[in-house]
């Protein structure tokens, strides 16, 4: 029994030599999967957390207790300074800026000089941070600090070691001087917490075995968008602890630079042959999470775009009706789209050049104004999916020659960006032909904060009688959409009227669309891990995209004018709307394709339409289709039986 105890034992010794380490590391990075949740209604913290907080510290311990005590000392030590450190810092990106630790905030850091760390700790750092979370944290660590001096003076940390095993011994030998009977009680102390360490274990294992898994399997992908793509997928890993998320960010990092590298390379190879300046002002609007179903413009019951609607009876907006965005994430659009290459095509997207590059490379003066990311890392952080290569220093040089560097709650201000930015540089380059890129944050989720509460026109009631089985929640949520919709119209109004007198032309689309509530399901948002069927593609994919042209430009441009009606029904895919916009600036370059323009007489409408880099979106659409018709044809047979 003696021996089976003490073999027992031997599971928790790794703890028992690391009893410090283990203790306060457990509570290092138990406080941070409890402190780091969004106040927000959905998000909780993760319910595994210390039953895989145990196995991981355990497997850490175990490794340590072969290492001789000298060094053993020193790694931990090391270990103290680097898990302190990440965690502070985890913490405070927490408490400051709503988000833990991230790739683009790790980017931030490599790219702020002396001057902007010096300017950002007199602005973020303050005594006040003691009172939250951070301080708690500050806190743990100055008790681990003061029992280690405790335990240094008093060598307590060798009765420590043996206080769990030798303990109920000690109590005995009070009561009996029995030696032998005071070993075989320390046997079994140590062999039921050897006992208990396993239970703990083998749970751990079971419980998290898949989130180490999918963990493992994230870190192992050689490309950027694999990464991303597998962010999006259900049973993703969870990066429970700051330490992993720096990790992640780091790994993250290193594939996004490869792209990065890439693109910077290619700026060299960047061609323009000549450029004839067909269009002296072309503005390029980017929305967001727009589901094309939810305009009136494309036939929506509700008036969620009256002004689009007076543009069109004018004959001067556009309305195309077939297009679709290539992928559901916002990265992987804009990649497409800022690439002239084409899904489908040979290689990957960065080994094309940006079409900005050859606008500013052709002559004119590129203009971009984002309300969601930001070029400088002083400013704030901005937005992993499309900053990592808008924002990189040498890639936004040679694609703008002028950017905004403040986000906004609501899009009204990219309008009041483009009137004092981009104004103040048209006053110094008057004569310059121009490109100008809006990216709005749209109807992007949380719908309600997307238009001023004084811009709230539909409310919950006015969806009863079109969907009375829907929750009042859900209808809520609905009438928040529309609104977003809604306040998107006025926006694209006031974008419009600043070239009704130019000789401009505004292209409008959406990045890609968003589930709201089609059918009356209570469905919004996006389903990334889901199997594209045609009801996710029809709300998901599908996306509003118009032509709006200036009096002046119709005169100039009669040509254009007609090609523009001739394609409002071609079946578009807008990986390829660069090449729309190299044609409108008639730059002659060796990377455009005229069978991939849609105003083009060569356009090639037979191009299959990929969407999500694997799913035939006219394949599903026309199975769709057969299907409707199939269950018609049913319906009438039985009709025609019955009479």
């Amino acid at each position: 029994m003696k021996k089976i105890g003490i073999l027992l034992a031997r599971a928790f010794t790794p703890i028992r030599v690391n009893f410090a380490f283990f203790v306060f590391m457990f509570l290092l990075g138990y406080a941070c999967t409890q402190l780091e949740v969004p106040d927000k209604k959905g998000y909780y913290p993760y319910s595994l957390a210390p039953i895989e907080l145990f196995l991981d510290l355990y497997v850490v311990c175990l490794i340590l207790s072969f290492i001789p005590i000298k060094i053993r000392r020193w790694i931990r030590a090391t270990m103290y300074v680097i898990l302190y450190t990440v965690s502070i810092i985890d913490m405070y990106c927490f408490v400051r800026f709503g988000s833990t630790l991230t790739p683009t905030m790790l980017l931030l850091v490599g790219e702020t000089n002396s001057s902007e760390a010096s300017e950002f700790f007199t602005t973020y750092f303050d005594w006040n941070l003691l009172l939250t979370p951070i301080g708690l944290i500050l806190l743990l660590m100055l008790a681990h600090i003061i029992c280690n001096i405790i335990a240094s003076r008093r060598k307590v940390h060798l009765a420590v070691r043996h206080k769990l095993t030798g303990n109920i011994g000690r109590i005995y030998k009070k009561l009996s001087p029995s030696e032998k009977a005071k070993v075989s009680i320390g046997a079994a102390a140590g062999g039921l917490l050897g006992v208990f360490s396993l239970i703990l274990l083998y749970n751990g294992y079971t419980e998290t075995i898949n989130n180490k898994l999918a963990t493992v399997r994230l870190m192992s992908y050689k490309n950027i968008g694999d990464v991303e793509h597998e962010l999006t997928q259900k049973g993703r890993a969870n990066l429970y602890l700051p330490i992993y998320r720096l990790a992640f960010s780091i790994y993250a990092n290193k594939l996004a630079s490869k792209q990065v590298d890439k693109l910077v390379a290619g700026i060299k190879d960047v061609k323009v042959d000549s450029c004839t300046f067909r269009s002296q002002h072309i503005v390029f609007v980017i929305g967001e999470s727009y589901n094309k179903h939810h305009s009136q413009l494309y036939g929506y019951s509700h008036e969620t775009t009256p002004r689009q609607m007076e543009l069109r009876r004018k004959g001067n907006l556009i309305p195309f009706t077939d297009v679709i965005a290539p992928y559901n994430l916002t990265s992987f659009v804009f990649k497409n789209i800022f690439s002239l290459h084409a899904v489908g095509d040979k290689g990957d997207w960065c080994d094309d050049p940006l079409f900005p590059e050859l606008f500013r490379r052709a002559g004119y003066r590129v203009s971009f104004i984002t309300n969601q990311f930001l070029p400088q890392a002083k400013e704030a952080v901005y937005d992993f999916s499309g900053g990592f290569f808008l924002n990189n220093p040498i890639l936004s040089k040679a694609q703008f020659d002028v950017r905004n560097t403040q986000l906004y709650k609501y899009d009204a201000g990219v309008l009041r960006d483009y009137d004092q930015i981009v104004m103040k540089d048209r006053e110094a380059y008057p004569d310059e032909p121009r490109l100008t890129i809006l990216h709005l944050k749209g109807q992007h989720t949380n719908y309600h904060d997307r238009f001023p509460p004084k811009r709230k026109h539909f409310h919950e009631s006015d969806y009863k009688k079109d969907w009375p089985n829907m929750s009042k929640r859900c209808r809520m949520l609905l009438a928040d959409y529309d609104n977003a919709t809604l306040y998107n119209d006025s926006i694209m109004a006031e974008v419009i009227k600043r070239f009704e007198k130019e000789d401009a032309i505004v292209i409008y689309m959406s990045d890609h669309g968003e589930e709201a509530f089609g059918n009356g399901m209570e469905i919004f948002g996006r389903n990334h891990s889901a199997v594209i069927d045609f009801r996710l593609a029809h709300e998901e994919y599908e996306i509003p995209f118009w032509i709006w042209y200036s009096k002046e430009y119709a005169r100039k441009h009669p040509d254009i004018v007609r090609q523009i009606n001739n394609a409002v029904h071609r079946p578009f895919m807008t990986d390829n709307i660069s090449q729309v916009l190299v044609y409108l600036a008639g730059i002659q370059t060796p990377f455009y394709c005229e069978e991939n323009n849609l105003l083009s007489d060569d356009y090639n409408a037979e191009r299959k339409r990929i969407i999500k880099g694997t799913v035939d979106y006219d394949a599903l659409r026309v199975k769709h289709e057969e299907e409707i018709k199939n269950k018609k044809e049913k319906n009438e047979d039985k009709h025609t039986d019955k009479k």
